[in-house]
C-alpha cells in the first residue's frame, strides 16, 4: 500500500509540474539576447497592433512571467525581459499577446466567452481558497469524517472546474499562437526561416502557459487532505 500511494503521488506531482516546467523550460531556452533581432518585444507589439489598425491599445510592463492581454483594460502587459528583450522568445511572446487583441478586435466568440468565465474562475478561486482555510478549524470543531470528506470533493471540484475553464478555451490560445502569431511572424519577416522552429516552440508554450498554471492550483488539495490527521 505505502508504495502505491508513493507512486500516485509521484503521477500526482508530475501531472501537477511537469506541464509548467516544459513551459518555464522552452521560454528560456529561447530567451538569449540577440543583436540581429531588430527590436524589443515592446518594439513588436506597439509596431503589430498599429499595422492592425488597434492604437488604443496599450502596453506595459508586467511583473516577471505574467505577459497576457487585458481585455477589459485593453492592454498587452509583458514581463520586462519580453518588453525590452531581443530574443526569440520576447518576439513570439509579444506576437502572441498582441494576436490576442487582434482575437477580441475581431469578436472572437471563444475569447468573448473566456472573458466571461474569468469572473467565475476568480469566484471559484476565492470559494477554494475559503475552504481551505477553514477546513482545519471545522474538523476540529466538528470532528465529522464525512464532513472533512466533502469539503475535500467540493475543493477538487472547484479547482478542476477553473482547469477545465482553461482547457475549454485552449482553441484561443493555439489560435493566437498558430492562427496568428507564426503567419505573422513567418510573412513579415520578423524573424528568420531558422529561428521560426525555435518560435513555434515558444509558442505552443505561451498557449499552454494557462492551463500549466491552473494545474499547479491542484496542489492545494494537498494541504487539504492533512485535514483527515484530525
Amino acid at each position: 500500500m505505502p508504495i502505491i500511494i508513493a507512486v500516485l503521488g509521484a503521477l500526482f506531482l508530475a501531472l501537477v509540474f511537469l506541464p509548467q516546467w516544459w513551459v518555464r523550460a522552452a521560454m528560456r531556452r529561447h530567451a538569449a539576447e540577440r543583436k540581429d533581432i531588430p527590436g524589443t518585444g515592446g518594439e513588436l507589439a506597439r509596431h503589430l497592433l498599429d499595422l492592425a489598425k488597434l492604437p488604443d491599445v496599450r502596453i506595459e510592463i508586467a511583473p516577471p512571467g505574467a505577459d497576457h492581454y487585458d481585455p477589459i483594460e485593453k492592454v498587452v502587459r509583458l514581463s520586462p525581459d519580453n518588453h525590452d528583450g531581443r530574443s526569440i522568445t520576447a518576439v513570439a511572446v509579444a506576437a502572441h499577446e498582441t494576436s490576442h487583441a487582434m482575437q477580441h478586435a475581431d469578436g472572437d466568440k471563444l475569447l468573448t466567452t473566456r472573458i466571461k468565465l474569468a469572473s467565475s474562475i476568480r469566484g471559484i478561486e476565492i470559494a477554494a481558497a475559503i475552504i481551505l482555510a477553514t477546513a482545519p478549524v471545522v474538523a476540529i470543531a466538528v470532528k465529522s469524517p464525512v464532513l472533512v470528506v466533502l469539503q475535500i470533493g467540493v475543493v477538487v471540484a472547484l479547482l478542476a472546474s477553473r482547469v477545465f475553464v482553461h482547457l475549454l478555451t485552449l482553441p484561443v490560445e493555439l489560435d493566437a499562437s498558430f492562427g496568428r502569431a507564426l503567419p505573422i511572424l513567418e510573412k513579415g519577416g520578423y524573424l528568420g526561416e531558422k529561428d521560426l522552429p525555435a518560435a513555434r516552440k515558444v509558442l505552443r508554450a505561451a498557449a499552454m502557459t494557462y492551463v500549466a498554471s491552473a494545474l499547479v492550483s491542484l496542489l492545494d488539495v494537498a494541504r487539504l487532505m492533512r485535514v483527515l490527521r484530525f
